[in-house]
């Protein structure tokens, strides 16, 4: 008999801002050169901070938000820009 398996939501976990800020550095690490794992990072931060806020905040659509941030997508610049802004999110950098 097989055990019931249901979808992985990486957005669930994330309930803090230590939570988000650990998941983020973790992904920043992880990613290399790939910019499309940066916006699916944000994405994950996005839904679970809740995507009808996040538009309200950035003058986005949802659509375009999801669109962008989904990993397939290829957001501009000043897209990133916006979403970190509203989600409270700081680059730092440091000599490494």
């Amino acid at each position: 008999m097989k055990e019931p398996t249901h979808p992985w939501d990486s957005a669930a976990p994330l309930r803090n801002e230590k939570e988000i800020a650990t998941y983020l550095d973790a992904c920043l690490a992880q990613a290399g050169d790939d910019d499309r794992f940066i916006a699916y990072a944000l994405g994950v931060v996005a839904r679970a901070r809740g995507m009808t806020r996040l538009a309200r905040e950035t003058g986005l659509s949802r659509e375009s938000l999801y669109r962008s941030l989904s990993g397939e997508g290829n957001p501009e610049c000043g897209t990133i820009w916006k979403v970190m802004r509203a989600l409270g999110i700081r680059l730092h950098a440091s000599a490494g």
